[in-house]
């Protein structure tokens, strides 16, 4: 457990951080910077390379610690080191967000689910109650099975992964999340699709969330994975959304492979918009409902953060399209 923090977050020089590894690239500090300002907070927002979780925790115990952002890898190993946890974090497995409290101490939440149902929802209402489907079952993908199964009513989530453990950590993992707390009957079931064959005997998804890093697959469980993903873009009659929680590069290869499908996408950036009234409300007001970022300040943050996102060397580059054995 952390040592309290020796004043409240809303002191003068303070920092907030982006934490995890590989995060040079981020586009937020911009958009981040720029509430700070609006607010009249002398806050800055710095992406903070941590090589460990012990570094990570330096951080955030540090007098000049504000709030945070965390990212892979921590998203999980970050919680047994906080001094508490909001109930969704704990339920989700995962936190990406951690708050002084007015004592001092240390708390982490989840808001990446917020993101993930506010992109979606603001691409189409149509998949809401429909079939859904998550490609990966890492830690991300906790966020996206709360968005999908209880927030957006989903009564089945089909599974993309190359490993059968990871999928199976991940149906334990959410168990209690997906039953109902009066009858504890599943509100939703989990499918691990491993075959094109299995795929063609079940209703197409409207909503397709992607939880892992962009890249070639190899082996042929990947390349199994690639191919039911393809034959859903394909051959569902009434294309849907695909997010891509993976914004490096900006355009994934299976953002070119559903958008060649006719598909609706939806960009990784456009996650970070999503989570920042509930960001700032517990950095700034952890303990009451106020709404933080107006609507005009949360239009203006939009505003930066896509042309942060356009004008980033760090993520718009090209990369091949996916080739499909």
């Amino acid at each position: 457990m952390t040592q309290s923090q020796t004043q409240n977050g809303s002191s003068s020089q303070k920092k907030l951080h982006l934490i995890g590894i590989g995060v040079g690239h981020s586009i937020a500090p911009l958009m981040h910077n720029y509430i700070c300002k609006t607010l009249d907070k002398p806050w800055t927002f710095v992406a903070t390379e941590a090589p460990t979780i012990e570094a990570a925790m330096d951080i955030m115990t540090a007098p000049d610690f504000a709030g945070a952002v965390v990212t892979m890898p921590y998203k999980k190993s970050v919680m047994s080191h906080l001094d508490g946890l909001d109930p969704l974090a704990v339920k989700l497995g995962a936190c990406n967000n951690v708050y002084i409290r007015p004592d001092g101490k240390l708390q982490g939440t989840n808001t990446d689910w917020r993101g993930i149902k506010g992109c979606l929802l603001a691409a189409s209402d149509k998949g809401v109650g429909k079939p859904a489907m998550i490609v990966g079952a890492g830690g991300a993908s906790r966020a996206a099975v709360y968005a999908l199964a209880v927030e957006l009513q989903s009564p089945v989530l089909y599974v993309v992964n190359r490993d059968v453990q990871e999928v199976e950590d991940l149906v334990t993992d959410t168990q209690a999340l997906l039953s109902s707390p009066d009858s504890g009957e599943p509100v939703c079931k989990i499918i691990h699709i491993q075959s094109v064959e299995q795929a063609k005997d079940l209703p197409a998804p409207h909503y397709i969330v992607c939880c892992v890093p962009d890249s070639v697959p190899n082996t042929p469980s990947e390349k199994m994975a690639i191919k039911i993903f393809d034959y859903y873009l394909a051959n569902t009659k009434e294309r849907g959304v695909f997010l891509d929680m993976c914004f490096k590069p900006r355009i994934t290869r299976k953002i070119k492979l559903a958008k060649a499908h006719g598909w609706q996408i939806v960009e990784g950036t456009e996650i970070i918009g999503h989570q920042i009234q509930e960001q700032y409300r517990v950095w700034i007001s952890p303990e009451s409902d106020a709404e933080v970022i107006s609507p005009q300040l949360a239009s203006d943050a939009w505003v930066t953060l896509r042309k942060a996102a356009g004008e980033s060397t760090g993520i718009n580059f090209e990369v091949d399209e996916l080739v499909i054995e």
